[in-house]
């Protein structure tokens, strides 16, 4: 909404010297959102003042049409005689009124005007359009001034150009915002001053002599008001300090009697449409739609009709949509063979919903819908009209009739019960009853009662619905910047849970292993799993579709963690980021298809636990899984020595790192699993439970991706594993006796797997065994076709001795023993 300050300054007795910016700061202390200021005629200088053209002479030899003409501007020349002036326009001619500069002046732009030569004369000025006093963009001619205007006279006053505008980004709750009587308003309470409501006129009472209406859907338009003017002036213009009200508000001047709607609309708030009385056939109604109706609508377009569509009709049909735009067949002809003489003033409140979504159907925002949709003052509708009457009157000098229709469906106001000292509760401090009761009459509210007030809220502030409302409009007007500011008390003994302390552990470790953290959308579509190479069986297909997605192509809940990671990593690939290592914490969402459906929760009051338990039981499973992929070189090559490329180990290698923050014993045994390669898959348990999987990923799958090939990822369920875990994690006993260090080579046969050695060294080695490290394995004819060697380093110490040699070799003995009866193991070179 634009305000000039000159308008605004009619209905609120501003402090002199009061500029627009010390208005917008005290706008925006009372919750208004003045975007800027716009200073007009900034920079502009006279004299600028009405000319009258006395001669014109067509310069010819030119590439454009030029004039030469002597203009009398009165004694502001200082002589009094003729000014001549060069000019390019063509839409004026000898005896009419126009706007020029002399010498001397400075238009907008820091343009200075100078007399000078040009085509052959001396142009001593410039006569002007209105692009360039900044009034619009126009460039089509100069501005041609009605005749009544004497000449020398300033201009700059004439035409109000040195202004100031309020920019208001009006909220969807403050539709009264959208007009100068509710700006005005909370002009009035940010200064303390009175208001001059523009809405307090005369208004007649309706009687039988009226416009006929008729009103069939009195839920989608509550009240109806008909006025009708004769015997317009078809030759009546707007006069200047209407056009440049509007103009200063956005909108353009059109013709005289639509110029006035739209000003009573910006000033009143209240949309209004005028129809050319000899264009209208009987009746004037207000219905929905029927279906295969259509309507031509003023800017040319046909349109095709909802059902839900709120429309005017005639005796013909739909002649408007209503709150939204007229129809072209009773269309106001300001020009025309036949020009509008006679209107009908149409005034109505209409439901905001059907507005709004009409506007949106059409995709047909207006003026008129952009303020029905937010709500309009339904009582300011017989004022609107008869304001529209009195200017048509006046300055198109037409007759009002009579007749007043007006058709208004029962209604009450609304109340509100609210205690005095709730804003006090809401906001944290005190305010006390007579300063709640005061805002809330400042805004238009009736206040009764003492402890309980009962507030009746005005009909232009239908936001207003509960005391919280209420309390919202003391707290903004007392000011937001006068609360106190307050930390909020915790209580004691709180602090992170075991859960939140496993994942914070686990993001430490995975970063300090070289591993980069990303986040990604939990939304997962059919093609992902496809990608994967799933089975149509698969349990991670069965998805919880979302009502209203933000892509139709991720249309479900996510059930691995993989599809996104996997896309972080192609994104870094492709923009030459090779070597990666991400990881990702986060839910997944596990339907089993036999939820019952969720029970619609009342919004007048609490949920009964037992309904938010039916709701909690509607829920999928959501573990909280954590997945890494890698791919690339894990470690680079350099001065230092070779690198090597992140492999299936690596992946295997974060989940035992995982492993090792949960407290949990992590085994790994060969596994089947899309999407990894069957023959380099690892399944990861924790106990008896199977927690994930690790491995490098199916070429077939890489392939499918885009992604560099040998990629590897690990992903496991972290609630799973945490409820594996022995508990706490411990810190570990340091001994400061030495350690004894053994080595093993062990011949098995190919297909044993070497999680399961280990397994049988460490439970044969006993207590004294501190760690044990796989490193190397070997095959080759050496040790026989089908057979592999397996080389460990075992760790031996005791917590109070040195061990002997004696000690660490009967142990290593006794885990090799172990190994040998468990898994067919043979000490290699026995």
């Amino acid at each position: 909404m634009r305000v000039p300050l000159s308008w605004l300054r009619e209905y609120v007795e501003l402090p002199a010297g009061e500029t627009g910016r010390d208005v917008q700061a005290k706008l925006v202390s009372v919750g208004l959102e003045v975007e800027t200021v716009e200073q007009l005629g900034a920079g502009l200088k006279g004299p600028l003042v009405v000319g009258k053209v006395l001669t014109i002479e067509e310069l010819e030899g030119f590439k454009k049409p030029i004039r030469f003409c002597t203009v009398d501007v009165g004694d502001a020349n200082g002589s009094g005689a003729p000014q001549e002036i060069v000019c390019g326009a063509r839409n004026f001619a000898v005896g009419d009124k126009v706007v020029v500069i002399l010498p001397g002046g400075v238009l907008p732009g820091n343009f200075e005007i100078s007399a000078r030569k040009t085509y052959g004369h001396n142009s001593h000025g410039m006569i002007c359009s209105a692009a360039e006093l900044g009034i619009s963009g126009d460039h089509d001619g100069i501005i041609v001034l009605p005749p009544e205007y004497e000449t020398g006279t300033d201009a700059i006053e004439l035409l109000e150009l040195v202004d100031e505008v309020l920019d208001i980004a009006v909220t969807p709750d403050r539709g009264y915002c959208l007009s100068m009587r509710g700006v005005a308003r909370e002009t009035a309470i940010a200064y303390g001053v009175p208001l001059g409501d523009p809405a307090l006129i005369d208004v007649p009472g309706p009687n039988a002599y009226g416009y006929p209406v008729k009103v069939s859907d009195p839920a989608g338009c509550d009240r109806f008001t008909a006025r009708t003017v004769t015997g317009l002036d078809p030759e009546a213009q707007s006069p200047i300090w209407l056009q440049r009200r509007l103009q200063k508000a956005g909108m353009r001047a059109v013709s005289l009697t639509v110029d006035i709607t739209n000003y009573v609309m910006l000033e009143l708030g209240q949309p209004l449409h005028a129809y050319d009385r000899s264009r209208v056939e009987g009746t004037i109604g207000v219905r929905r739609a029927e279906p295969g109706e259509h309507i031509t609508t003023l800017d040319g377009a046909k349109r095709a009709l909802h059902p839900e569509d709120l429309v005017i009709t005639d005796d013909r049909g739909p002649i408007g949509l209503a709150g939204v735009m007229g129809g072209a067949n009773t269309e106001i002809d300001g020009s025309g063979a036949t020009p509008t003489t006679d209107v009908v003033i149409e005034a109505a409140h209409f439901d905001p919903v059907a507005i709004a979504r009409t506007a949106r159907r059409h995709k047909l925002s207006s003026e008129a819908s952009k303020r029905f949709e937010r709500g309009v003052d339904p009582q300011a509708a017989s004022a609107a009209a008869q304001r529209t009457v009195d200017l048509l009157v006046l300055l198109a000098g037409g007759t009002a009739e009579a007749g007043v229709t007006e058709i208004a469906a029962p209604s009450v106001p609304h109340t509100i019960a609210v205690p005095a000292d709730h804003p006090d509760r809401v906001a944290g401090t005190e305010y006390g009853r007579e300063t709640v009761v005061r805002r809330l009459q400042q805004i238009g509210c009736h206040v009764d009662g003492s402890d309980e007030l009962i507030v009746t809220v005005p009909s232009w502030r239908p936001d207003l619905t509960d005391p919280n409302d209420l309390a919202e409009e003391v707290i903004r007007l007392e000011g937001y910047e006068n609360l106190p500011s307050t930390l909020p008390k915790l209580p004691s003994g709180r602090g992170l849970t075991e859960s939140q302390k496993l994942r914070r552990r686990v993001g430490r470790a995975l970063a300090g292993a070289g591993y980069v953290e990303v986040e990604n959308y939990p939304f997962v579509g059919d093609a992902a799993f496809d990608e994967l190479g799933l089975d149509a069986d698969d349990p991670r297909r069965l998805t919880v579709k979302l009502a209203n997605p933000l892509s139709d192509e991720e249309p479900a809940l996510r059930t691995t963690l993989l599809p996104g990671l996997l896309g972080a990593l192609r994104r870094n690939d492709r923009r030459g980021n090779h070597d990666l290592a991400l990881f990702e914490t986060g839910l997944v969402f596990r339907p089993s298809g036999e939820e019952p459906a969720p029970p619609r929760l009342p919004v007048d009051r609490r949920p009964t636990d037992e309904e938010i338990a039916a709701l909690d039981a509607a829920l999928p499973r959501q573990p909280r899984q954590v997945a890494v992929v890698l791919s690339g070189a894990r470690e680079q090559a350099g001065w230092w020595g070779n690198g090597y490329p992140a492999g299936w180990a690596d992946a295997v290698e974060a989940a035992r790192v995982i492993a090792r923050e949960a407290g949990a014993e992590l085994t790994v045994r060969k596994d089947q699993h899309a999407p990894w390669h069957p023959g380099r898959c690892a399944a990861l348990y924790a106990g008896d439970a199977l927690v994930g999987h690790a491995g490098e990923l199916h070429p077939r799958v890489t392939k499918a991706l885009g992604l560099p090939g040998r990629t590897s990822a690990m992903e496991l369920d972290l609630d799973r594993l945490e409820r594996a875990s022995s508990g706490p994690v411990l810190a570990p006993k340091v001994s400061t006796f030495p350690v004894a260090t053994q080595d093993v080579a062990l011949v098995v046969d190919s297909s044993v797997p070497a999680a399961d050695v280990e397994s049988a060294l460490r439970s044969g080695a006993g207590e004294l065994l501190e760690s044990l490290r796989l490193f190397d394995i070997f095959t080759g004819d050496q040790i026989g076709e089908g057979r592999k060697s397996l080389a460990y380093a075992l760790r031996f110490r005791a917590p109070d001795r040195t061990l002997t040699a004696e000690e660490a070799s009967a142990a290593r003995d006794a885990a090799v023993s172990a190994a040998s009866t468990r898994t067919g193991a043979v000490l290699r070179g026995a």
